[in-house]
């Protein structure tokens, strides 16, 4: 990754590669007001400054970690503004959490069904298919 010291605009497609968030996703930020319209030049490109650049990477690692754009426009409201309290952060990052864990146990379930459908086809050449007769069951 190229280091990020000096104090020059960056170009869109540099963005992109200091961060790894394609183009597109960049514009669809702006559009929706998550990252803030950058300065242009003279030729009507965008010219992002480094605290924006810091703001996609924010942008970036919480959509890795799974957070919403809601959840993202809510954390990024709090770290730009001083009147935040890191409760306030832990209470959304514990709400999280917990969707998360729904998730992964919705998961397994869906894991387990798969697994004895798969296990309960003999993959012969009739065209009888216990994994179609269980989907066409009636719940």
């Amino acid at each position: 990754m190229a280091k990020i010291t000096d104090s020059r605009g960056y170009a869109i497609g540099e963005m992109s590669k200091l961060t790894g968030v394609n183009i597109e996703t960049i514009r669809y930020y702006e559009r929706i007001g998550l990252m803030p319209h950058p300065d242009r030049t003279a030729g009507g490109n965008r010219q992002y400054n480094q605290s924006q650049l810091k703001q996609l990477f924010f942008i970036k690692r919480a959509r890795e970690l799974g957070f919403s754009i809601r959840e993202i426009r809510a954390l990024l409201a709090m770290a730009l503004d001083s009147g935040f309290t890191c409760s306030e952060v832990h209470g959304m990052t514990i709400e999280h959490l917990a969707s998360v864990q729904e998730k992964i146990t919705s998961l397994q379930r869906l894991e387990q069904a798969l697994t004895r459908m798969a296990a309960e086809c003999s993959r012969g050449d009739v065209p009888d298919c216990p994994i179609l007769d269980t989907l066409f069951e009636l719940a």
